[in-house]
């Protein structure tokens, strides 16, 4: 399994672009820098309204920024698809459910491995 990564970078990059919590939350339409401490702290998870606020600001994908929530999302979805995989009927398919094992495979398959931005 590979290392678990922080929830996420706001912090870094934020510190990196030299600015404060109070600039990023008024780039974010907050009243002051009290909920991106929330955010850096991971007491609180952002919007998505915020999460591409962020990969505005920073040039940095979502996924990147908030790379552990990635992380943890990926994981969970792989499982579940595996075990759909597992609860749909293979015998003798029908064109749906063909297409549907075939699309659950495509999600959970060993060949699956990260996903990529198209």
């Amino acid at each position: 399994m590979p290392h678990a990564k922080l929830p996420n970078y706001v912090r870094t990059f934020r510190k990196r672009s030299y600015l404060s919590q109070d600039e990023v939350a008024y780039l974010l339409g907050c009243k002051n820098g009290s909920k991106i401490s929330r955010y850096e702290n991971f007491s609180r998870r952002p919007s998505p309204e915020a999460m591409f606020a962020y990969e505005i600001i920073f040039h940095v994908p979502v996924r990147e920024l908030f790379a552990g929530i990635y992380q943890k999302v990926e994981s969970d979805v792989l499982k579940r698809a595996q075990l759909l995989v597992r609860k749909t009927p293979a015998v003798d398919p029908n064109r749906i459910t063909s297409r549907k094992l075939q699309a659950l495979r495509a999600i959970s398959g060993p060949a699956a491995g990260p996903r990529r931005n198209p």
